[in-house]
């Protein structure tokens, strides 16, 4: 018989406000996974393959606690992933970063997997109520070269299958640029940042090794849910960037917004979309160029006829940098 791999929680970064909590994370079986110093296209693909096979444990209870606060409990669903959303009466204490540490743990101990380890860390965001503004990215080709536009998407395999995250270098000036965002003309309180994409949440702890190695502002990373034919949960009813934007609008009322993208997908149709039912509260779009001549002419004429708000296409990181600057959003 196969012996049975210990079970982990993967706590994802989460984020919230002095009273609200939301935290995301999935219990699966330990997978051992390493990212750290392997360069070498075997190891890669063991890890990407190991992060796509992984086993969920779907139906258990987890159990969040947050320093100054009683224990909260949720449950996995079907593909083992849990979601915390829950208010307090009192604030929650936050420290001069605006990250708030938490532990998470199997509320279940009856299950054998679950080892005397039984203690998993997380951390959420809680932006300063003086923060500018905050900024919403997009990763896939617009700070990490992907390839989402080319023909069947064989580039993204490429990069993400056979190189790993330290053989990957971002996008020209992009670190600059988000570290000049986080701080804007004061250098604190931080700006918040958030990452969406439609990378499915198997990818997050590479996504995670690349933007730290390169340092890229911290911040939560909100992917979607790798679905099969036989997926068992719900379908989403609105594209995942979409949703995942105007949930950061509405938990927080109080901000101005900076939506990056590029110009390869849906970004320029979503991002217009949402400055329509929010002409108050997004402050710029910026979508980076993919080098795509077809692409590109219709991203143009959706910009060409938008009014609502400042929409550039440029095709380097200082183009939107210089913008920025003239905007009054960075030094």
């Amino acid at each position: 018989m196969f012996k049975k791999k210990p079970l982990r929680i993967n706590s994802y970064l989460g984020y919230g406000t002095q009273t609200r909590l939301r935290a995301i994370g999935r219990a699966l079986e330990d997978e051992n996974l390493d990212f750290n110093g392997n360069t070498k296209t075997l190891k890669t693909l063991r890890n990407i393959y190991r992060q796509f096979e992984s086993d969920e444990i779907p139906n258990i209870g987890i159990e969040l606690k947050l320093s100054d606060k009683e224990p909260i409990t949720a449950t996995t669903d079907a593909e083992g992933y849990y979601h915390f959303d829950e208010e307090f009466n009192n604030a929650i204490t936050v420290n001069e970063s605006g990250w708030v540490s938490y532990e998470v743990s199997f509320h279940e101990k009856q299950k054998k997997q679950i080892t005397d380890n039984n203690i998993f860390n997380g951390e959420m965001l809680i932006p300063s109520p003086n923060a500018a503004y905050g900024i919403i990215s997009d990763i896939d080709d617009t700070i990490l070269h992907t390839g989402v536009a080319s023909l069947l998407k064989w580039r993204v395999i490429a990069n993400t299958f056979f190189k790993n995250f330290d053989r990957r270098l971002p996008l020209e000036g992009t670190v600059e640029f988000y570290q000049k965002l986080k701080y804007g003309k004061d250098t604190l309180p931080a700006n918040p940042i958030f990452y969406v994409s439609n990378s499915p949440w198997n990818l997050y702890d590479y996504l995670t090794a690349f933007l730290k190695k390169h340092n890229f502002p911290k911040g939560p990373i909100l992917l979607r849910d790798f679905r099969t034919p036989f997926d068992k949960t719900p379908k989403p009813t609105a594209p995942h960037k979409q949703s995942e934007i105007l949930s950061l609008l509405n938990i927080y009322p109080n901000l101005k917004f900076i939506l990056i993208g590029d110009s390869g997908e849906k970004d320029a149709d979503i991002y217009t979309e949402i400055a329509k039912k929010y002409p108050d509260r997004i402050l710029a779009i910026y979508l980076r160029s993919v080098n795509h001549k077809r692409r590109e002419k219709r991203i143009m004429k959706i910009i060409n006829s938008f009014t609502i708000t400042p929409i550039l296409l440029v095709h380097s990181s200082q183009q939107a940098e210089v913008h920025a600057r003239q905007q009054g959003f960075i030094n």
